[in-house]
């Protein structure tokens, strides 16, 4: 299934922007490089986390197993151009399952494992997946009995099928169907597979309530892999933790694309803890992984807890969704001799890397992102090339092109999305009329650096990012205000040292109420809604601030929520 217009597949083809070679092309090249070693190594807690056993898998078996997972949906009747879903927590079956799709040409959906019947409800109606695959529970919940009801109310789930040996009733045993696979062969493949299908369907949200659909095909991963590789200075071989789920670009396109490319080791960890993640990074010989600013520097600040930690096979640290510390940056570079990587991006594909390349200066790299694609500004060969930005005056709409003036960073190339799925209205609304997509983020150009650089400034849309994930205020507002004592309410942002963003509800009460968090918390959870976004404040206030026009004056909420 092809969503890229074909006349923009011929140019970036022409170009040598997108090579035409999908992911199961990547991954036969290099398995025909006979990798040595593991390739595949689960987080250590797997037992605690889903019960059952860490995995290993060897290069030398990794063609095997995918091989199973290929045969286990050709027996539930998958074929090309099907969807499936999973739900899954950060173990190797998020990558097996990645690769038999590619191979088939099926369709994956990986769904975040905090999403509930509040998010599932939206999702599943757009891609009506063929099968969902999921874990019986998880930290207290009941994955796939959920889905099982969420089946039983006609919603589209396919079916239902458990990672391990243990499944409720009316769901499936993934153990078993490998069993089952194991005696026999593959059927053949429908026709081959193009580059430019869709390969997956991610999730976002941003200041709409309900989740987007990104789709990408195997040539945006392609492309994925190797910026990531230059970026990062990554080379044959190199050993990568991810501390990502196997839902979005960061852990697809970040991660599982350049140890795809590379035959290295792609080693993975759930969820963020700190003593596990240096033992990983330790005893693994990792060469790149990404951590949060907040982790990063209070590893700095933690002598005793750093000198216990062999880094010495670490060459690269990727952070991002807050702002970075110049003094941070400096440390990791001068005390360890790593380079922290400054990364600006979203699923839609719009990406900025502050690199060691583009921005030698430690300091100057943890203020600054690179001004790729601009008229005018040449970064060489190279993914920087396949990448071009605009900066735009959101009231003339005209091209900023000097420093002291912010504007909305717009974005196009060979790693930008082609629009939003079944959603035309939405893909409408975000790209221009020059084709470049809007980011919502506002940056102006550096005075330093004669035009190269952009300085971030804010975000232009209303988006809350905790942890790394994308909440919508609008999608929290509405939910809030079908409390029985809430006349209107309002979401905002706040600082967190750790999580970069948190939640504040800002309401107005009906006449003579009193409502405590703890009471509005358990209201949204009857909503069902992921667990990341529920507020963690509440203030009460007699009426929401508003413009002329009757519109929330979000902005204005930000010293209430931080009070």
């Amino acid at each position: 299934m092809r969503l890229s217009p074909s006349a923009r597949v011929d140019a970036y083809r022409q170009r040598g922007w997108w090579q035409g070679k999908t992911v199961d092309a990547l991954f036969r090249e290099t398995l025909s490089r006979s990798p040595s070693g593991m390739a595949l190594i689960d987080p250590p807690n797997r037992q605690t986390l889903i019960g059952s056993p860490a995995q290993s898998i060897a290069w030398s078996r990794l063609a095997q197993a995918v091989d199973q997972i290929v045969i286990v949906l050709q027996g539930l009747g998958i074929r090309r151009d099907d969807i499936i879903a999973t739900q899954f927590p950060n173990v190797v079956e998020g990558v097996l399952f990645f690769l038999a799709c590619a191979r088939m040409g099926v369709i994956l959906s990986p769904i975040a494992l905090a999403y509930r019947g509040h998010e599932l409800r939206q999702i599943l109606p757009l891609i009506e997946p063929k099968a969902f695959f999921t874990v019986a529970s998880f930290h207290g919940h009941d994955h796939a009995a959920h889905v099982l009801h969420l089946a039983d109310e006609g919603l589209a789930t396919g079916k239902v099928i458990c990672l391990g040996n243990k499944a409720p009733k009316d769901a499936l045993a993934l153990d078993d169907l490998l069993a089952e696979a194991a005696g026999k062969s593959l059927q053949p493949l429908e026709p081959a597979t193009d580059a430019a299908d869709i390969l997956t369907i991610c999730w976002t949200s941003g200041t709409e309530a309900a989740p987007k659909g990104v789709p990408r095909h195997h040539d945006h991963w392609q492309v994925n892999g190797v910026a990531m590789i230059e970026a990062a200075t990554l080379r044959p071989g190199d050993r990568i933790l991810n501390p990502f789920p196997l839902i979005n670009i960061a852990s697809f396109g970040g991660m599982v694309m350049p140890w795809l490319m590379l035959g290295g080791c792609l080693v993975q960890h759930h969820p963020f803890d700190l003593p596990v993640f240096l033992q990983q990074l330790q005893d693994e010989r990792i060469a790149y992984t990404v951590a949060p600013p907040a982790v990063l520097m209070m590893l700095l600040k933690n002598d005793e807890l750093l000198a216990k930690a062999d880094l010495s096979a670490l060459r690269c640290l990727g952070s991002g969704s807050a702002p970075l510390s110049p003094w941070m940056v400096r440390e990791w570079q001068d005390r360890y001799g790593v380079i922290v990587m400054n990364v600006f991006g979203s699923n839609e594909g719009c990406s900025l890397f502050s690199t060691g390349k583009a921005i030698s200066d430690p300091e100057d790299r943890a203020r600054f992102f690179p001004r790729f694609g601009a008229d005018g500004i040449d970064w060489g060969h190279g993914f920087p090339s396949l990448i071009r930005t605009r900066l735009v005056d959101l009231i003339t709409d005209l091209d900023i092109t000097g420093p002291g003036q912010v504007g909305e960073l717009r974005i196009d190339g060979a790693m930008t999305f082609d629009g939003y799925w079944k959603a035309p209205e939405l893909t409408r609304a975000a790209f221009d009329t020059m084709g470049y997509f809007r980011t919502g983020d506002l940056f102006e150009i550096a005075e330093v650096g004669l035009g190269r650089f952009l300085r971030f400034v804010g975000r232009s849309k209303d988006i809350i990012i905790r942890g790394g994930q994308n909440i919508s205020p609008a999608e929290l507002d509405t939910l809030i205000e079908g409390h029985p004592k809430v006349r209107e309410a309002s979401c905002a942002a706040y600082a967190d040292e750790r999580l970069g963003e948190r939640i504040c509800a800002v309401v107005a009460l009906k006449p003579g109420e009193v409502l405590t968090l703890e009471e509005l918390c358990a209201f949204l959870k009857s909503a069902d809604i992921a667990q990341y976004k529920l507020p963690e404040k509440l203030r009460v206030l007699d009426a929401l601030p508003r413009n002329p026009l009757g519109k929330v004056l979000r902005r204005d909420l930000t010293g209430v929520a931080a009070s």
